[in-house]
């Protein structure tokens, strides 16, 4: 059984449709990468599964059970984490304090169990050393590793994570795919990004949107290598370099 299995979705606003018939099916210890132009319906079809957008039609399944008309707060705290392209973490608290707060609130948690979750999640996403400080003056790549925390440690077993990597430098992407590609060890990855080769290096699969609806999806080298893909969404002709 999947843990995260999506069927049928759809949604649209009048005549945008932003989702159309998509499907996924996601276990723990796999990623599935998400590529499309702009306006393809990426973020749409996270917030649907996420819970924030409500689907027209469809069934999105955790763990066997259905969470369709469940409210974004339950999904999130049945195992459904979400990080955005641009943190917003509380800037006036401390790293810790930003992480402490996810994991009571998300994962409910208290006392010593908090604290441990707390403490543990820091250590994955390579954030002890930075624990005192407070959120609103670390680096973009911090920012990003906090949003990491946030998302997984509200007990996660899912991630989405929505191009999580933008804004960053070549060095800071390859830091943190490492992150990512430690964290996927125990959760299901959703990852959408437009930097290839960092989808390349921690996808199992590549699903590729165009007006909401799945165009294909297979593993990385296939789908980077299409000709749809190289020439439409990477702008590359069909015998440039990816």
């Amino acid at each position: 059984m999947p843990t995260l299995e999506v069927s049928g979705l759809c949604k649209r606003f009048g005549a945008i449709v932003v989702a159309d018939d998509v499907a996924l099916s996601l276990d723990v210890g796999e990623c599935i990468g998400v590529i499309g132009p702009n306006g393809a319906g990426k973020s749409s079809v996270f917030a649907l599964i996420a819970g924030s957008l409500k689907a027209d039609a469809g069934r999105i399944a955790l763990d066997g059970h259905d969470i369709t008309k469940s409210p974004a707060f339950r999904r999130a705290r049945l195992g459904i984490g979400r990080a955005f392209q641009i943190p917003q973490p509380f800037a006036h608290l401390t790293v810790y304090e930003n992480v402490l707060a996810a994991v009571g609130s998300g994962a409910e948690l208290r006392g010593t169990a908090l604290v441990d979750a707390a403490v543990a999640t820091l250590a994955r996403t390579g954030l002890t050393a930075k624990a005192d400080i407070k959120a609103g003056s670390l680096s973009l790549l911090d920012r990003k590793r906090l949003e990491l925390a946030k998302a997984m440690g509200t007990g996660a077993r899912v991630l989405m994570l929505d191009e999580i990597g933008a804004g960053l430098t070549e060095r800071e992407v390859h830091e943190l795919i490492e992150v990512i590609a430690e964290l996927k060890r125990d959760h299901g990855v959703i990852w959408i990004e437009h930097i290839a080769h960092a989808l390349k290096s921690v996808a199992d699969r590549i699903l590729v949107l165009h007006y909401g609806r799945k165009l294909m999806e297979g593993p990385p080298a296939e789908v980077m290598g299409s000709a749809v893909v190289r020439e439409i969404y990477m702008g590359l002709k069909a015998d440039e370099p990816g």
